[in-house]
């Protein structure tokens, strides 16, 4: 029978939806499922975690050199704990497809990146060439299999159960890293990986201060904030908003994209979305291909006008 082990993403307070996406592929693969959380402060953390349908326990490391989640700290600590599982589960976010590598690399093991299906408990699938191909891996049945899961591939498991709770010892902080600060961007709107409604803006919009119509839609929304690649590159926003092949992978129930023309590389990071809504002025441009609502205008007319009428 497998045995998987989960590596929780959380902010310190809260779980990040992404574990409980990342429970569900776990679930598909039948076994024992068990999550890890590194905190400084596991309380509130471990017992969100514990609620989750499906865990058999939680393993806890609190320590203050947690408290930042540094894949440096955390991969030797992981490694240490796999002895008896099968699997080795992370979200496939920025923050797993920072530790896994580690983690994979010290046990001497392939990495499997961005499950999107279970075939079997050792035989899975995942996207390559843009999303344009699928390809089935299989790893042997006698090696540790650690992969990052697609999200968006995967609904979030429920919660209501009432999973055991055990401390997994400590770990001391690597003497070669060291955490210097952290600078995030979005104050209070939702995540972008997690939020069910999210409005990205692309390179029509000329200017890191056009970009504001953007985030007052959002607000008026309460959604999330992305970008395509183009609107990063030029400068308008930070790179942690980007959308696509190469930023971020999203699946929102609605998907807003605004001055974006659809390129195959943004289309990859929101294949999976429930509702996809479109504003371009270019009747011809590739996001009406894959919209599901479409309106062809001049967005600096259209965007202030929506975010009027929703205010």
């Amino acid at each position: 029978m497998s045995k998987i082990l989960i590596i929780a993403e959380h902010d310190g307070q809260a779980l990040n939806p992404s574990t409980a996406k990342t429970l569900t592929c776990a679930a598909a693969i039948g076994g024992d499922i068990d999550i890890a959380v590194f905190a400084d402060s596991v309380d509130a953390v471990a017992a969100e975690a514990a609620a989750l349908d499906g865990v058999s326990k939680v393993l806890t490391v609190e320590t203050s050199g947690n408290g930042f989640r540094l894949a440096a700290a955390l991969a030797p600590k992981i490694v240490a704990m796999a002895e008896g599982y099968s699997h080795i589960l992370a979200p496939s976010t920025t923050f797993g497809k920072d530790l896994l590598p580690r983690v994979a690399a010290l046990l001497g093991v392939a990495q499997i990146s961005d499950v999107m299906a279970v075939l079997g408990s050792h035989e899975f699938q995942r996207p390559i060439y843009a999303g344009n191909a699928i390809v089935n891996v299989t790893v042997p049945a006698d090696q540790v299999m650690a992969g990052t899961v697609r999200t968006a591939s995967f609904a979030a498991a429920g919660a209501g159960s009432s999973a055991s709770i055990e401390s997994a010892g400590s770990a001391e902080a690597p003497s070669h890293t060291r955490y210097v600060k952290l600078e995030a961007s979005g104050g209070e709107r939702p995540d972008l990986q997690s939020a069910p409604r999210v409005v990205s803006g692309g390179r029509a919009l000329g200017s890191e201060e056009n970009f504001d119509i953007i985030y007052q839609l959002a607000d008026a929304m309460g959604a999330g904030v992305g970008a395509s690649r183009a609107a990063v590159d030029a400068g308008y926003v930070p790179n942690d908003m980007q959308v696509g092949q190469t930023g971020k992978i999203i699946a929102p129930d609605l998907y807003v994209a605004i001055g974006i023309s659809g390129a195959i590389q943004h289309l990859t990071g929101i294949k999976d979305a429930g509702t996809i809504v479109a504003i371009n002025k270019d009747a011809e441009a590739p996001i009406f291909e894959v919209a599901d609502i479409g309106l062809v205008g001049d967005l600096f007319n259209i965007v202030p006008e929506l975010t009027q009428k929703l205010a």
